[in-house]
């Protein structure tokens, strides 16, 4: 079977050489379990065996006292009383990459993790193959529109790739080790499992055919400014069950909020966050879009090609284990720059747009950073799907999606 080497292998091996205790956190399936196995020698337990359950809940004492570290514990939400004993074995040794941690919810787990384990733990979200995976890419950087980045990203010898299928198969591996695999018959069992198990044990969903609704409406609004009073009218909920919904889908890694920049030197930016709906294949399935060449065609093909970018730039960071610094800009009279990375002191804007045939004007909205007086104003980037890297005005550049 096809593996696919991962970017975020060397940040485990580095991880796991500093901090006595990992986890690994992100959607079901992107492969946690698979890399964790790869890149550490640890024995491995799976908390999906309810014997292992039981025995991990009823006596977790003993069950550590059996199971020795180094060790792997996936889906470790389904034990979380064990959270406190592996703290008390982690004070009883000094040695490093004791164990290994998995979790596909971030609710009740993170606060455990931080509760038991603060200090004593790396944390390291994951997602799905990025686009470097899948061709291989040696690149291990994350994305920032610097002339610094771009030099390597050139050196890299970047070809053009047509991103359209990879934005609507989507990113969980078993979808590219497998590509005979029906993609609606997975997404259809993706889609049971993850309300059965995920939504079941976050919150008490009485509607399973509502909550699909609202996952659908979601995926159909990713990259829009967030109103949930709009969310929640589309399927007859209110905005606070639309609150509590988004909360399961963002605890379970598949959406993403988008914070606006703010700054006490211009007050007209607005708070609204946007939201990314991060798995595209799988918001593809959810919206009916029966094939690539349709969804590049269609109506909502410019917020996919937006939500797929911003998803290759928040893998980049997760991989590379770095904090995100992303946000975008909107303003009162409604000028938007759709990223803005925070680096020190420095802002570096970018456009994402699906054109292929850029134009100046696309990048004049980055001159709003200008007003931002306690921040300079870097490199700026539209990246689009033209075929080459060329200069576009004094400061930015059009940048083809494919150096990402």
């Amino acid at each position: 079977m096809q593996f696919f080497p991962r970017a975020i292998a060397k940040t485990i091996e580095r991880v796991a050489a500093s901090f006595p205790a990992l986890i690994l956190t992100g959607p079901r399936q992107v492969g946690k379990t698979t890399i964790l196995s790869k890149s550490v020698d640890a024995s491995y337990l799976s908390f999906d065996d309810p014997l292992l359950r039981e025995s991990a809940i009823q006596s977790p004492s003993g069950f550590l006292e059996i199971n020795r570290p180094p060790v792997i514990f996936d889906e470790i939400q389904y034990a979380p009383s064990l959270l406190s004993h592996i703290k008390m074995s982690l004070d009883r040794s000094n040695s490093q990459g004791r164990y290994f941690l998995t979790g596909s919810q971030q609710f009740n787990l993170m606060k455990g993790v931080t509760d038991s384990l603060a200090g004593r733990i790396a944390v390291l979200p994951m997602l799905g193959l990025s686009m470097r995976e899948l061709r291989a890419s040696t690149l291990l950087e994350p994305f920032v529109p610097s002339d610094a980045f771009l030099s390597v990203a050139t050196e890299q010898q970047v070809a053009k790739v047509n991103v359209w299928p990879m934005i609507f198969r989507g990113s969980l591996p078993r979808l590219w080790v497998d590509e005979a695999l029906d993609r609606n018959i997975f997404y259809a069992s993706y889609v049971k499992t993850y309300i059965e198990r995920d939504v079941r044990d976050l919150a008490q969903i009485g509607d399973e055919l509502a909550f699909l609704s609202f996952m659908r409406v979601v995926a159909a609004n990713t990259g829009q400014a967030l109103n949930l009073e709009a969310l929640g009218r589309e399927i007859g909920i209110s905005a606070p069950t639309a609150k509590r919904w988004l909360s399961i889908l963002m605890a379970t890694g598949l959406v993403y909020l988008l914070q606006p920049y703010r700054t006490n030197t211009v007050k007209s930016i607005v708070k609204t966050p946007k939201v990314y709906f991060l798995e595209t294949g799988l918001a593809a399935y959810l919206t009916r879009w029966p094939t690539w060449e349709t969804l590049e065609a269609g109506a909502a093909a410019g917020a996919f090609f937006e939500t797929f970018v911003v998803s290759e730039i928040i893998k980049s960071y997760y991989n590379s284990g770095r904090e995100l610094p992303l946000y975008y800009y909107r303003d009162a009279q409604k000028n938007e720059i759709d990223l803005i990375f925070e680096i020190g002191d420095t802002l570096y804007p970018a456009e994402i747009k699906k054109t292929t045939d850029p134009h100046y004007n696309d990048v004049g909205i980055f001159r709003k950073l200008d007003a931002i007086t306690d921040r300079t104003r870097g490199e700026g980037v539209l990246i689009c799907q033209a075929n080459n890297m060329v200069q576009i005005g004094n400061n930015s550049k059009v940048l083809p999606v494919c150096y990402l």
